[in-house]
C-alpha cells in the first residue's frame, strides 16, 4: 500500500496555525495524529518541512500531507467467535459476552475483544497510524452487551465525539439486592480511587474524583429484588455499579461492590447492556439497537421472580 498525498493552498486572510488548518481539511484524523505526521516530516509548507505544528500559515501557503499506510498491529488476531448485532464498512456493533476483555491489558494479552475482531476485520484501515480496531467505549470483563468498534479512523473520530458530548443514550439493565429509595431517581455522585484498595473505584469528594451521573426506573419490583433500567449519563470505571451500591442496593452478584456471598445463583454480576441509541458515522438520525439477556441472567431473573411464592 502506497502512501497517501494531499495539497492544500491556505487562502484565509488572517494567519492560522497549521495543525488546526490541518484538522479542518481532514476531519477523519484527529488533531494528536496530525501533529505527528508534522512531528514526523510528513507535512511540507511551500516545499519544505513544517517546523512545528504551531507553524502561522500565510495566506497564499501550499501544504503537502504525506500520509504513510498504517503500519502492521503488534498484536495476533485470534479467531475467536463474535455475536455481531451489526456491521457495516465503518464499524461492528457486538454483544460482548460476560467473562471478555475488551482490551489487551497485563494479564489478559490474548484472548480479548481487540483480538477477535482483528480476525474478523483483515482489511482494517487502522486507527492512529495502527492496524487496530478503534475502541470507543468500553465494558467490564463480567458485563455484557453492546459494544461499538470503529474499523477506520473517520468512524472512530464520529463516534468518539458522540459519546464526549453524552448524545449516545446507552440504556443497561440491573438486577439489585433490595430497592433503590425512590422508584426511579437521578444519582449524582463523583467516583474516583477508593483511598484503601486503589484497583477499586468509589463515591469520593469531587475535589478527589470526577463528576458522575447516572439515571434509573424500576421495571420490577421483586421479593427480595428490583430490576432497574439505568442509563449513564457519564463513563467513569464502574459507574453504575458503584452508584448502585452507594444507593444501597448494589447489582446482584457483585462480590466486589456487593455482598460477598451472591443472594443468587450467579457467578458473575447481573449488569447488561441492553440497548444503544447512535448516529452511525454518515447519518443523520440515530438507529436503536438490542442485545437480548443472557442465559444466564434470564436463569437468574427467573429465580428472583420465583420467590415471590415464598410470601
Amino acid at each position: 500500500m502506497s502512501d497517501r498525498i494531499e495539497h492544500f493552498t491556505f487562502q484565509e486572510p488572517a494567519r492560522e496555525r497549521l495543525d488546526i488548518f490541518l484538522t479542518a481539511c481532514l476531519p477523519e484524523f484527529s488533531r494528536s495524529r496530525l501533529q505527528g505526521l508534522i512531528r514526523d516530516g510528513f507535512v511540507l509548507v511551500n516545499g519544505k518541512p513544517a517546523a512545528k505544528a504551531g507553524l502561522d500559515l500565510e495566506p497564499g501557503a501550499r501544504i503537502e500531507v504525506r500520509i504513510p499506510p498504517p503500519v502492521p498491529s503488534r498484536l495476533i488476531p485470534e479467531a475467536i467467535p463474535l455475536e455481531i448485532i451489526f456491521e457495516n464498512d465503518d464499524l461492528l456493533i457486538v454483544d460482548k459476552p460476560a467473562g471478555m476483555v475488551v482490551h489487551p491489558a497485563p494479564g489478559h494479552e490474548s484472548g480479548t475483544l481487540v483480538h477477535a475482531a482483528l480476525a474478523h476485520v483483515p482489511d482494517l484501515e487502522g486507527i492512529g497510524g495502527e492496524e487496530r480496531p478503534g475502541i470507543v467505549h468500553r465494558l467490564d470483563k463480567e458485563t455484557s452487551g453492546l459494544l461499538v468498534v470503529a474499523k477506520n479512523e473517520r468512524a472512530h473520530r464520529w463516534l468518539q465525539d458522540q459519546f464526549r458530548k453524552r448524545t449516545v443514550e446507552k440504556t443497561y439493565l440491573a438486577l439489585v439486592d433490595g430497592r433503590p429509595p425512590t422508584p426511579s431517581g437521578r444519582i449524582e455522585a463523583p467516583i474516583g480511587r477508593n483511598t484503601t484498595h486503589r484497583k477499586l473505584m468509589a463515591v469520593v469528594p469531587l475535589e478527589k474524583g470526577r463528576t458522575a451521573v447516572s439515571e434509573y426506573r424500576t421495571l420490577e419490583n421483586l421479593p427480595a429484588h428490583t430490576l432497574l433500567e439505568v442509563h449513564p449519563l457519564t463513563g467513569r470505571t464502574h459507574q453504575i455499579r458503584v452508584h448502585l451500591a452507594f444507593l444501597g442496593c448494589p447489582v446482584a452478584g457483585d462480590t466486589i461492590y456487593g455482598r460477598r456471598k451472591p443472594s443468587l445463583a450467579l457467578d458473575r454480576h447481573f449488569l447488561h447492556a441492553f440497548r444503544l441509541k447512535i448516529v452511525l458515522p454518515g447519518e443523520s438520525s440515530a438507529r436503536v439497537f438490542e442485545a437480548k439477556l443472557p442465559h444466564e441472567l434470564a436463569e437468574a431473573l427467573e429465580e428472583a421472580r420465583g420467590n415471590k411464592s415464598e410470601q
